[in-house]
């Protein structure tokens, strides 16, 4: 059978991106100090967007040398879309997500630089039956493909997308698209919250995923640096690079 492991040349220490989903940006500074050099790569959503401080946060995260992944989900107009990503693109920011159709993606590409579009595919807090009442029709896996069909033709370099679609993504398009995972949960003691398609660390990477986003796991935790720790010992056994 053939593996389904990431080929792209990725360090497995960045693979893992921390969801900095707190309250403020001192609470997001006083989550990155602790973790420290255990986490190299960071999304920054819409709830610290509605804070002050959001693009100082960037800024210093880019100063502190880490990766930034700017989760806002553009969605607008395609031309208002392109000035988002173009206004985007100088801050130093690694990836960001948009939204949309195929007009819009198409926009949001061609003054991007070097920051890497991502598109969102499902959202993993959907279901079947949530899609239904988005009056969606087809099942999640064949809406997933088309996104990410059209993502490909519109030239965006990734696509978001839940650990249990991924293995269709790479069986159908190969390593052509980056797949960056978010929905992790442990094996055991999994929480009950708003996500609903699921998957563990080492099943995310070996679906094909060439990223996760972790959040509640990390964030949650007793002992923070710890459990980021344990992930990256994972990401380690999987892609068996020792002492990377």
């Amino acid at each position: 059978m053939t593996s389904l492991l990431s080929a792209k040349p990725i360090a497995p220490h960045d693979r893992l991106i921390v969801a900095l989903d707190v309250p403020d940006a001192a609470a997001a500074r006083a989550l990155v100090t602790e973790l420290g050099d255990v986490v190299v790569f960071y999304k920054i959503g819409l709830e610290l967007f509605m804070t002050a401080g959001y693009f100082d946060l960037l800024q210093w995260l880019v100063s502190q040398g880490k990766k930034v992944f700017v989760d806002l989900k553009f969605f607008d107009v395609p031309e208002t879309v392109r000035s988002a990503v173009r206004a985007l693109a100088s801050s130093g920011a690694t990836f960001a997500t948009i939204h949309g159709n195929q007009a819009i993606m198409e926009a949001a590409v061609k003054d991007k630089g070097d920051l890497k579009i991502l598109a969102v595919t499902v959202l993993t807090s959907l279901d079947r039956g949530d899609l239904d009442d988005l009056g969606f029709s087809c099942e999640v896996e064949k809406l997933v493909l088309s996104r990410a069909r059209r993502a490909l033709a519109a030239g965006v370099d990734g696509i978001v997308s839940s650990g249990l679609e991924a293995p269709m993504i790479r069986r159908e398009l190969g390593e052509r698209l980056m797949v960056v995972t978010p929905g992790i949960r442990p094996v055991e003691n999994k929480p009950v919250d708003d996500q609903k398609r699921t998957v563990d660390v080492a099943q995310a990477f070996r679906n094909g995923a060439d990223y996760i986003v972790v959040g509640r796991p990390i964030r949650q935790a007793a002992n923070p640096r710890q459990a980021a720790l344990g992930i990256q010992q994972t990401i380690r056994e999987v892609f068996s690079l020792p002492g990377q």
